[in-house]
């Protein structure tokens, strides 16, 4: 099966979209700016964060929840998708040929929207982002949120 350049573009930006964000594993703290963050200076301060987020890792954490929707959102999409497009084409009549081939595009098409919406659910680790914060505030910093 051959995918357009028109199918895959939007694919692509809806999982770029999916992935950044204050709601994404991907966003990193935002920092009040306090007397240690004027004192040690922007590039310093965040050298400190970079250096928490390395230790939160080092931990065992991880930024995103391990739950595998990305891929239990595609395997539904493939199955769901795939017997609708493959029941379609026996109503319809189709050949035992066509009924596999309408199959067969239903379930990549299927599983195709399914690991994007999969990729929309992921959500980030609060244990992770405590740990974070923690770190960052034994340094004197304050977390207001995460972009």
């Amino acid at each position: 099966m051959k995918l357009s350049k028109s199918f895959l573009l939007p694919l692509l930006l809806l999982t770029a979209c999916a992935a950044s964000g204050p709601g994404s594993s991907s966003a990193r703290p935002v920092l009040y700016p306090n007397a240690a963050l004027k004192r040690m200076g922007e590039a310093r301060a965040q050298q400190e964060v970079d250096a928490c987020l390395a230790r939160a890792q080092a931990a065992g954490l991880t930024p995103d929840e391990k739950n595998n929707a990305v891929a239990r959102r595609a395997g539904q999409g493939a199955a769901t998708v795939g017997v609708a497009a493959a029941v379609g084409a026996l109503v319809t009549g189709r050949d035992t040929e066509g009924v596999m081939r309408a199959g067969a595009t239903g379930a990549a098409v299927g599983g195709s929207a399914g690991a994007v919406s999969g990729a929309m659910q992921d959500k980030p680790s609060s244990t992770y982002r405590n740990f974070v914060q923690r770190c960052i505030s034994e340094k004197g910093l304050d977390v207001i949120g995460w972009n």
